[in-house]
């Protein structure tokens, strides 16, 4: 793994960001892969992959890597600057604030690492776990032309609020015997006020980033189609998690098994399989499922986000 380094951001010169920079192992210099964190697991998160893709492309090379961590996150102690006014400092900016930040940051390294002033003569393979997956999308969508590939590990669900995924007991003329078996009422509607605690858009985060606004700025998944270099479409790779380690792990926040495998998994897939369609049809692939793993693919499974990713370079770089 490569040493952690900071820089304050031109737009934010307050404050500092950690971020790590992989030297491209290659005379090729037009790619860098950008890996963009969920909110729960740092930028640390990635070495294990890199590390993995490192060994896969001994003989071909890697190119320009570049990891990060948020402000307010990880390695990043400093909050964003533009978050002290905030009414709710759990709520202080959205994505769309992160995506320009990334911009920011990707201009200076590209202009200080690799000698690149000309960011948009740069393409970008960006990997995004989590709440990274609706951050590269709208990465793709507000820079257009930019981004070759994406690779995307168990995006956010951006257009709901984690709630509505499962039907309501409470609701007028809901007729509890068109409940599955497995799934009993009051398991049901506790699965439901877990998920209003814990996931709903409302609640803000640590770092500050929130997601009150992202079913609007995201409302579909499969659409819109984003726009790559030379006017095609990226290649897009779309990995959910594996159903059954998902299930399990979520019993450990208090959502029966029977609840997950009945209502969420199938609404993730779903959503997934939207996913796919954000670029032309020759170029998409999944969704797939990532063996053994659960929301953090790169934690779980490493080797085959490694694949994925190698499989991804073959066609971009």
């Amino acid at each position: 793994m490569a040493d952690f380094e900071f820089t304050a951001l031109a737009t934010k010169p307050s404050a500092q960001i950690s971020y790590s920079f992989h030297a491209p192992a290659t005379t090729a210099k037009n790619l860098l892969i950008v890996f963009i964190n969920g909110m729960g697991l740092p930028q640390a998160s990635w070495g294990p992959v890199i590390a993995k893709l490192k060994n896969i492309r001994q003989e071909t090379g890697t190119p320009a890597i570049l990891t990060y961590d948020r402000y307010g996150q990880g390695q990043t102690t400093d909050r964003d600057p533009d978050d002290a006014a905030a009414p709710d400092p759990m709520h202080g900016h959205d994505c769309m604030s992160v995506v320009k930040d990334l911009r920011q940051l990707i201009t200076q390294i590209t202009r200080d690492k690799l000698g690149t002033t000309d960011i948009d003569s740069l393409s970008l393979l960006l990997v995004g776990n989590s709440i990274g997956g609706p951050l590269a999308r709208l990465y793709a969508q507000e820079y257009p032309g930019t981004v070759a590939g994406l690779l995307l590990l168990d995006s956010n669900i951006a257009n709901t609020d984690f709630v509505s995924i499962f039907p309501d007991p409470d609701a007028e003329g809901f007729d509890p015997s068109t409940l599955p078996p497995g799934v009993p009422l009051p398991a049901l509607r506790g699965t439901r006020e877990a998920m209003r605690r814990m996931f709903h858009p409302s609640v803000g985060s640590k770092e500050g980033l929130s997601r009150r606004n992202l079913p609007e700025l995201l409302p579909s998944s499969d659409g819109p189609v984003v726009r790559g270099p030379d006017g095609k479409s990226p290649f897009v790779t779309v990995v959910g998690h594996d159903f059954e380690t998902f299930a399990q792990e979520m019993t450990q926040m208090g959502a029966p098994k029977s609840i997950i495998t009945t209502y969420m998994n199938p609404y993730w897939h779903e959503y997934n399989k939207g996913l796919t369609k954000i670029t032309e049809p020759e170029r998409s692939k999944g969704p797939l499922q990532a063996p053994g793993a659960s929301h953090f693919i790169q934690k779980d499974n490493p080797d085959f986000v490694a694949q994925e990713l190698d499989g991804l370079l073959s066609k971009v770089f």
